[in-house]
């Protein structure tokens, strides 16, 4: 199979690993099929899409929205939107999550913002909508799911060209698809309890919740039996692994 590509926005090794390891673990990868790139190292390839199966984008603590924004943050999210607008012009097999669904966001000109909709690290309960049902992505997935997430920013509204997925009671948007082949989450399909801990204790002081809640964000996610996420991963993998698609444009 052609291998998946992953991009990654996290500077701190520690969580880019575990994000890394996450993804492969359910997403049934192994490291040979997939090429990693983390973008904060300064690397912006070349690209020929056409050379994989699809592409995945994970979360960070950078956000698109962001008043200041560091050289570097400047540098991948242009190399990024640059990437956005083949995907989308071709729609090719793609799936963002947080960061991904941001920058899809920028490239789509939603509105992202973190004027509404924020939501603190832990456990939440999502709802698939009547056009989630049909998705081939979401098939056997029961009406609602518990999963673990944290974010500032968020998409204001869905566009028309996009089809709303997946909701929540305080996000409406946390799922969409463009196209037939274009997906992005604002819920970390890869994140388990181990991750939760991990990266709580990373960004404990990057503004998602306040220090001393963190042990009240542990033990509450400890009680969570979070599976369903992780489907959407493993799914979108299985689907698109062998992508026929012949992409000629080189980004």
């Amino acid at each position: 199979m052609k291998p998946f590509l992953i991009f990654q926005i996290r500077p701190i090794k520690q969580a880019a690993d575990n994000e890394f390891i996450s993804i492969l673990k359910y997403g049934k990868l192994s490291k040979k099929q997939v090429v990693r790139v983390n973008l904060t190292e300064e690397i912006f390839p070349e690209l020929n899409l056409s050379d994989y199966s699809g592409i995945i984008i994970g979360g960070g603590a950078s956000n698109v929205s962001d008043a200041e924004k560091s050289d570097i943050q400047k540098k991948y999210e242009e190399y990024l939107v640059s990437v956005m607008n083949i995907v989308i012009e071709q729609d090719f097999p793609y799936l963002g999550a947080c960061y991904g669904l941001g920058i899809l966001g920028l490239q789509q000109k939603v509105n992202v913002s973190t004027e509404k909709y924020g939501e603190k690290p832990g456990a939440a309960t999502l709802y698939i909508t009547d056009e989630g049902k049909k998705d081939k992505l979401l098939q056997n997935f029961p009406d609602s799911f518990r999963t673990f997430l944290g974010h500032k920013e968020s998409w204001q509204t869905c566009p028309l060209n996009a089809k709303l997925l997946i909701s929540s009671k305080d996000c409406p948007v946390h799922m969409v698809r463009i196209g037939k082949n274009v997906y992005a989450t604002q819920f970390h399909p890869e994140l388990d309890f181990e991750g939760v801990r991990l990266r709580a204790e990373i960004y404990k002081d990057a503004g998602y919740f306040k220090p001393d809640e963190y042990i009240e964000i542990i033990n509450n996610a400890r009680k969570e039996n979070v599976i369903y996420p992780m489907k959407v991963l493993e799914n979108f993998v299985k689907y698109y692994a062998n992508n026929k698609n012949e992409i000629t444009k080189i980004i």
